[in-house]
């Protein structure tokens, strides 16, 4: 393994861990693990959540405003 990561000029752990990754995606990784796509897929559903909950906080503050616009 280190001689082939010395080869392709990466470290031994990165090439490692692109192994234990590959064997992952082909469906040989350990229960529970997460596949690239799952992973992906992982981050942009927080970053949705992150987008969605500053919308919520924008319409929240513009309610408050408008409720008290609404009372003078």
């Amino acid at each position: 393994m280190t001689e082939v990561a010395r080869e392709i000029g990466v470290g031994p752990e990165g090439l490692r861990n692109w192994v234990k990754q590959a064997k992952i995606d082909c469906g040989e990784g350990p229960a529970g693990a997460l596949t690239t796509a799952e992973r992906e897929e992982l981050v942009r559903l927080r970053r949705k959540v992150r987008e969605q909950e500053a919308t919520i906080e924008v319409l929240g503050k513009a309610t408050a405003f408008f409720a008290q616009q609404k009372t003078k």
